[in-house]
């Protein structure tokens, strides 16, 4: 009777010992979102067979430096969202613009880049402002700070709004000619034209310009935004963060 007391005991102490172990690494490791194609802040690498980009780079860098881990799930700027909103990750970084109806539903770090949205056309193309705009087609991805312009101001400059997943169906839409325009983040498309050789052209100057931040649900991961704000207030003085923006052209 003794003995078997004792491996019952033992089992129960066992037990005790996995349940904490495992509540330490998941309290230690975090689920976070990003999008599958937005050059240069996160894009596929064929030769790494990885992703790589500017905010792939960044919060590694913040990871190492605050000393927590991280899985990464690259599955599209729209998802990303929905997935941190659903609680299926804990957070997203994706060049994601920080603005007053985001704060509603998320909570953001400080800022880690600015940009803003430009214009966009085909090379040969004859628009020169919004207003050549009127009874055409542009084309939007879903969920960005720059459809979301775009829906803005289509009723007074009269154009309707083709909707894609990502940024390079987008471009396509544009160069095929199913849409004669679309509105990207500057320095994203700037990246495309010289680097991808996407025969874009910019119109106009930058609207809207804000920052992009790295975000959580609201009211959730207070201490994810903590370690992020401080990773990257260390990395900006050991100038780490720099040598990122270097890496991709932007500093």
């Amino acid at each position: 009777m003794k003995s078997i007391k004792k491996i019952i005991a033992f089992v129960l102490v066992l037990s005790m010992v996995f349940a904490f172990a495992s509540c330490g690494e998941s309290a230690n490791k975090y689920v976070i979102y990003s999008d599958n194609s937005f050059a240069p802040f996160e894009f596929f690498d064929k030769e790494k067979s990885a992703y790589i980009g500017v905010d792939m780079d960044i919060l590694a860098a913040i990871a190492e430096d605050q000393g927590f881990e991280y899985e990464m799930r690259n599955e599209g700027f729209d998802a990303a969202m929905g997935a941190v909103q659903a609680g299926q990750g804990d957070a997203m970084i994706a060049g994601m613009t920080i603005n007053d109806e985001r704060k509603k539903t998320f909570d953001f770090s400080e800022g880690y880049f600015e940009d803003g949205s430009i214009l966009v056309t085909a090379v040969d193309s004859a628009i020169k402002s919004e207003a050549d705009l009127k009874g055409k087609m542009i084309a939007a991805k879903k969920g960005t700070v720059s459809t979301t312009y775009a829906e803005s101001i289509k009723d007074k400059y009269g154009f309707t709004i083709s909707y894609f997943e990502g940024s390079p169906e987008m471009y396509q839409a544009v160069i095929n000619g199913n849409a004669v325009a679309c509105f990207e983040d500057f320095s994203v498309i700037g990246w495309a034209i010289k680097n991808d050789n996407v025969k874009l052209k910019t119109v106009g100057n930058v609207v809207n310009p804000a920052s992009y931040g790295f975000a959580t649900k609201k009211g959730n991961k207070a201490e994810l935004i903590e370690m992020f704000n401080k990773g990257l207030a260390n990395i900006k003085a050991n100038g780490k963060y720099n040598e990122i923006l270097k890496k991709y052209g932007y500093a």
